[in-house]
């Protein structure tokens, strides 16, 4: 039983750090392919809506995006993305920026710095919280026994 009162707040804590890293990788990928990032015109072939919750719980619908573009070296490639631009239908045209090693990673999010660091910050925070909580569950419960 004693073992339970550790394993479960490390496996916690070892998500939340997994989880965070993750989180900060994105974030640094992102601001590098708007950074430094090749161009290329797109054409968004189709767009659909991913919904979860419901029951009991509140219903979150996430708008996604399906691009095509071709790389300057001839490679066509194809990218989901969620998140874009609601007004933006199948049939249009757009920028997307990719980075020539890696552009599988492409994205088509037009540069917003201060809110990919809001967002990071916050998804940081929350996965700080949940970690640390878990390790004062850990300590406290070992300090009651």
């Amino acid at each position: 039983m004693d073992a339970l009162l550790y394993l479960v707040p490390g496996v916690i804590t070892a998500g939340c750090l997994f989880g965070a890293v993750q989180v900060i990788r994105r974030a640094l990928r992102t601001s590098r392919v708007w950074a430094h990032g090749l161009t290329a015109e797109a054409r968004c072939l189709n767009t659909y809506t991913r919904t979860s919750g419901g029951n009991d719980t509140a219903v979150h619908s996430t708008l996604h995006h399906v691009y095509e573009f071709t790389t300057r070296e001839g490679e066509r490639f194809r990218l989901d993305e969620a998140g874009g631009d609601s007004t933006v239908v199948a049939g249009d045209h757009l920028v997307v920026r990719y980075l020539a090693e890696r552009p599988q990673c492409a994205t088509a999010l037009q540069p917003a710095r201060g809110r990919l660091i809001l967002g990071t910050a916050v998804l940081l925070a929350i996965l700080a919280v949940v970690g640390v909580g878990s390790v004062l569950f850990a300590v406290g419960a070992r300090s009651a026994v």
